[in-house]
């Protein structure tokens, strides 16, 4: 029986968890790991102001099925933008003006103020050498951090946690919600997948009986684990008389998934319920609770009809996100939290003959937080150098974006954990 399958449970609550690493395995640290001189990586060349480990929280938005690009962040000054998209392109005195050649499809209005506070960067034309436009495999490549002729077993982010453990007071190391999918989690991070975003776990905890370690090891193995996994969601409901954020956030699946993404930052950092009641016997929660926090938006294979599905798709996403940040700020975590897209790959630059677009390579992503360097990065399009397949070059490799969350971010050796080295990108103040 494969781990995957086994470590899976129905709870009443109807979410599953899967945590195919038991707790034991962490580091026995109670608080948030702050590195020194002593454990920051040299090759990392990180100022120790910023690499604050895991007491930055990264928060990542799947942004599933491939968004296309040039009708998010829009060339308009190219007049082959035009032509490549009769039907399909945004006008310019439709789109929201960045700067003399760039601007944002205007589902993104809700942006603006992170991008007028100087605190959301766009990073241009991101992809990887000899992209696949297989959704499975593509994604695949983007979870493992692997080349497109290498295949990976273990998640990017369980690498980093296997280099550096998250504390054992943090409920999980990370929490997946609003997917089955593990993604850059699998195979051995600690981990915490609330499928349904709508409700938290209710579950009992499992007894395991001591002659079932003699009998049946793997078996006692697995209780075990599940035992932790129930603990760790039990520990991020929110408890009893704990404030209630007062954020209003939007409706829809992504809304459900944002709220709960900060009742579960909220539940978690909030002091322990003890069942005598006696405050005195109240123990924190071990800090920031979570490293990372995983969303996911779906519904971006925009094959046919395209400009009515991205534009609901847009506005979902930016509406969601300036929720998220207004309740960061209300938790107080809005400087130490870092928010980063990412999906499979991009679109092609040419519409298809459904109004649609198909599979293509690059995309922008957006990066942001309290300490992010606002601006455009990356490579812009030149769509009068399209490939032989029709594609836009590669100008930014994806594990540029991971070697800035596990370097300058979290202060990790990032080319241990990516295998290569990259550099980070310059995306974040001191």
């Amino acid at each position: 029986m494969k781990r995957r399958n086994f470590l899976s449970m129905s709870a009443a609550a109807g979410a599953a968890l899967w945590l195919p690493r038991s707790f034991g395995a962490q580091n026995a640290a109670s608080s948030a790991w702050l590195p020194d001189s002593a454990n920051t990586p040299h090759a990392t060349g990180v100022p120790a102001a910023t690499a604050r480990g895991y007491g930055n929280l990264l928060i990542l938005i799947e942004l599933k099925g491939g968004n296309d690009g040039l009708n998010t962040v829009i060339p308009f000054a190219d007049p082959t933008y035009y032509a490549l998209r009769r039907n399909i392109g945004i006008r310019r005195e439709q789109s929201i003006q960045l700067d003399e050649r760039t601007a944002l499809h205007p589902a993104l209005l809700p942006l603006m103020p992170l991008w007028r506070s100087r605190q959301l960067a766009i990073v241009q034309g991101v992809s990887y050498a000899q992209p696949n436009l297989s959704h499975f495999r593509s994604i695949e490549i983007w979870d493992t951090a692997s080349r497109s002729d290498q295949y990976l077993r273990d998640g990017w982010l369980t690498r980093a946690f296997a280099a550096r453990p998250v504390p054992a007071g943090f409920a999980a190391d990370g929490v997946v919600i609003g997917s089955a999918e593990m993604g850059p989690l699998a195979n051995g991070a600690r981990a915490i997948a609330l499928v349904n975003p709508a409700q938290f776990v209710k579950a009992s905890r499992l007894a395991v009986p001591v002659s079932l370690h003699e009998r049946n090891p793997e078996l006692a193995h697995i209780l075990e684990v599940e035992n932790d996994i129930v603990k760790a969601a039990d520990h991020l409901r929110p408890m009893p008389g704990q404030p209630q954020l007062k954020t209003t956030f939007p409706g829809g699946a992504f809304g459900n998934s944002i709220r709960t993404a900060m009742q579960v930052l909220a539940a978690s950092e909030a002091p322990q319920q003890v069942p005598s009641g006696n405050p005195s016997r109240r123990q924190p929660s071990g800090g920031q609770g979570v490293a990372v926090i995983r969303l996911t938006l779906n519904g971006f294979d925009t094959h046919q009809n395209q400009p009515a599905q991205q534009a609901s798709l847009l506005r979902q996403f930016a509406e969601g996100l300036a929720a998220m940040q207004a309740a960061l700020v209300e938790l107080g975590r809005w400087n130490d939290t870092l928010v980063m897209t990412y999906a499979e790959f991009g679109r092609r630059p040419r519409e298809n003959q459904s109004n649609g677009t198909d599979h293509g390579t690059v995309a922008p992503h957006f990066v942001t937080g309290g300490r992010v360097r606002s601006g455009l990065y990356g490579v812009p399009p030149v769509l009068a150098r399209l490939d032989g397949n029709g594609n836009l070059p590669v100008g930014v490799d994806f594990r540029e974006l991971y070697a800035t969350v596990l370097g300058p971010w979290w202060g990790l050796d990032a080319s241990a954990i990516l295998q290569q080295r990259f550099e980070p990108l310059p995306l974040l103040r001191v």
